[in-house]
């Protein structure tokens, strides 16, 4: 299995929500917004409006909107139906999309996996509150998806159609998940604030490295944080050179373009706590657009807004196929944007060549400041 557990605290940072708006209003002003920015994305526009991404879709109930059962692990074994998809997870500094098929779903309590080449997925339904399919049209033609969120109404996976021989197993998912409740008022819950890491002081720090010196698989590493109750960057901060190393910012894109440059087949991990999606392969086309940093290939788009990285630093995990090393991007509030392993398989020591590369990034890009 794919270092993936560990990423559970993947932070999606909503937008705080305040007194639930009038959706007739809400739609008024979102159309007006439309109009006059039409290239403004619904996530943008939310947060323009002061009001979850979720509500804001809702107000096209009864229109092209339709809301669904909330029954993820019962939907997801559905959607191989669809054929080829563009699936796309997110937080609030980096968007991750794949294209690929549906396969391979496993659906084990409140956590569900999909383990195919291209979509490869570890999805926390615990998380998962509101499920919306939408029937867009554009002028190309209509464009069917499904969108869900959790209880703050924020984004947390969606799926877009890209076959059209998928149109009939769409529409028959529909009909079977579709809600009894159709209205277009959404009762979200407020955004819970962000836990205040404890002082370092209280930190058992021998224990924790010793913890970390005896992991035996990447999948330790999350229970471990819990364990000595520290929050990531803490224990990223307070373990030392031997296990970490902090680097620039500017890591993201140097790394990208080293990889692009030479075809060494990666690992890129994006998430939020209710989802969390997964590349592996090689990436060729990488180009910087403003703050962004993108590749745009064929099967994988990334989009990661490189001035919100405050914080990088290669980590160096024991496991029982020996040491694997990533690349970790953090937000000012230490939240993780995203990780970067080379591309391994249980079983199978990690690249030479990642490990090699990692080093020579150290070396390029040490870190100018301390957090």
């Amino acid at each position: 299995m794919h270092p993936s557990s560990e990423v559970q605290t993947m932070n999606s940072q909503p937008v705080s929500q305040g007194v639930s708006p009038d959706p007739s209003v809400l739609r008024q002003q979102w159309n007006a917004l439309r109009e006059a920015q039409p290239r403004t994305r619904i996530r943008d526009a939310a947060e323009q409006l002061g009001v979850s991404e979720a509500q804001l879709l809702a107000t096209g109930i009864g229109d092209d909107v339709v809301r669904l059962d909330p029954r993820p692990g019962e939907l997801l074994l559905r959607l191989e139906a669809l054929g080829k998809v563009m699936t796309l997870t997110r937080n609030a500094s980096a968007v991750h999309e794949k294209r690929g098929v549906y396969r391979k779903v496993e659906v084990n309590g409140a956590v569900a996996l999909a383990l195919d080449e291209d979509i490869d997925l570890r999805l926390f339904l615990s998380r998962w509150r509101f499920g919306f399919a939408v029937r867009e049209a554009r002028p190309e033609g209509t464009r069917r998806s499904l969108h869900f969120f959790d209880a703050s109404g924020t984004a947390v996976h969606k799926v877009y159609l890209e076959d059209e021989a998928g149109v009939d197993a769409f529409e028959r998912l529909v009909a079977d998940f579709q809600h009894t409740e159709q209205s277009r008022e959404l009762p979200v819950e407020p955004v819970s604030p962000p836990e205040t890491p404890r002082p370092d002081s209280d930190i058992d720090v021998v224990g924790l490295v010793e913890g970390w010196r005896g992991l035996q698989d990447t999948h330790d590493f999350f229970p471990l944080l819990r364990k000595f109750k520290v929050a990531r960057t803490q224990a990223l901060r307070l373990v030392g050179q031997e296990l970490t190393t902090r680097v620039a910012p500017a890591s993201l894109t140097w790394v990208l373009e080293k990889v692009a440059a030479s075809g060494l087949p990666i690992m890129v991990f994006v998430g939020n706590p209710g989802a969390i999606q997964i590349h592996t392969g090689p990436v060729k086309t990488v180009k910087a657009m403003g703050p962004w940093m993108n590749v745009l290939d064929p099967s994988f788009n990334l989009h990661l807004r490189t001035d919100h990285i405050h914080s990088a630093w290669v980590v160096r995990k024991p496991t029982r196929d020996g040491v694997v090393t990533s690349l970790e991007l953090f937000d000012a509030a230490g939240e993780n944007i995203a990780l970067l392993f080379g591309k391994r398989k249980p079983g199978v020591p990690e690249s030479h060549d990642w490990r090699a590369l990692m080093a020579e990034l150290i070396a390029a890009l040490p870190a100018t400041e301390v957090a």
